[in-house]
């Protein structure tokens, strides 16, 4: 049975599609069902994730330093098929417990990005599990938690928005660690390795969205509302401003070898929100009433 405090934390994550408030609120979070390792039964409960690039993210199995594996990782070491919920999406993914030098990697960049995951490890013997989930592809789009095809654009469009408010909170973040050494002088602050993961996801994640719109969602707009020429070219295009913007933020998050500071990527991450908001305002507007009527 889930218990009422992770009960009630997912009832509010599926209604808000994966906003929630309170302690956790601006918190990465999926909502993980396993399949128990003894009863077979479905397990679901909320963890934390970390965005780890080519497709994948990581869960920690740190119970908040309890001695003992939690039960949903134990569960998915015997079922290594878990279904994911991101808010927007739910998908089927295969679970894989990191070892070595992978796991202690990816430790390492969960401890650079929050020190509670160091205080964790430190009040426990065993060593912390990293799990790395990915989407198993089954061809076509994506399941998008949304009853019609116009709220999908804006479930998928809000998931977007408060990924960035995340990236730019995180970066100034950074940026006033820079600013304030021990001495009061710059301290030598560079863009954290998890921070830089979670720019060039949010680069790949954008990339992929309006391709696929550009090459599925308008031409089925265009087909049924030819009124509505104008206002695609004016998004097509649009697009294109944005590819550039995502282009010059992925060259300075993955400048690894430079002196890369949270400021500059700030910088081009307000740009490229400022582009993108007024972007996914107006498709909004403009092409949510047409989806919602193709649906009815």
């Amino acid at each position: 049975m889930t218990n009422p405090f992770n009960q009630q934390l997912i009832d509010e994550f599926r209604a808000n599609h994966g906003q929630v408030g309170g302690h956790f609120e601006g918190a990465r979070l999926i909502v993980l069902t396993t399949t128990g390792a003894r009863t077979g039964t479905p397990h679901t409960t909320p963890v934390g994730f970390l965005h780890d690039g080519d497709g994948r993210i990581l869960v920690i199995a740190s119970a908040g330093g309890s001695p003992k594996h939690p039960d949903w990782f134990r569960n998915l070491v015997a079922h290594p098929r878990v279904t994911v919920e991101s808010g927007a999406f739910t998908y089927e993914a295969e679970a894989v417990v990191l070892t070595g030098k992978e796991r202690d990697r990816a430790f390492a960049r969960a401890v650079e990005s929050d020190p509670g995951w160091a205080e964790y490890q430190a009040g426990t013997d065993r060593v912390i599990p990293v799990v790395a989930l990915r989407a198993i592809a089954k061809g076509g789009p994506p399941n998008i938690n949304a009853g019609s095809m116009g709220k999908a654009v804006k479930v998928v469009h809000d998931a977007f928005r408060r990924e960035l408010a995340l990236i730019r909170q995180e970066l100034a973040g950074e940026q006033s660690a820079r600013n304030s050494g021990p001495d009061g002088t710059h301290s030598n602050t560079r863009l954290g390795a998890q921070l830089r993961i979670n720019c060039l996801t949010l680069c790949q994640g954008l990339h992929n969205h309006h391709t696929g719109e550009d090459i599925a969602l308008f031409p089925f707009l265009a087909d049924r509302h030819p009124e509505l020429a104008p206002v695609l070219d004016r998004l097509r295009h649009e697009h294109e401003r944005i590819a550039a913007l995502l282009e010059d933020l992925r060259r300075v998050v993955a400048d690894e070898a430079g002196d890369t500071e949270p400021g500059h990527v700030l910088r081009e991450v307000e740009r490229l929100t400022a582009e993108l908001e007024a972007h996914l305002t107006y498709e909004e507007e403009q092409l949510i009433p047409a989806l919602d009527a193709a649906t009815v």
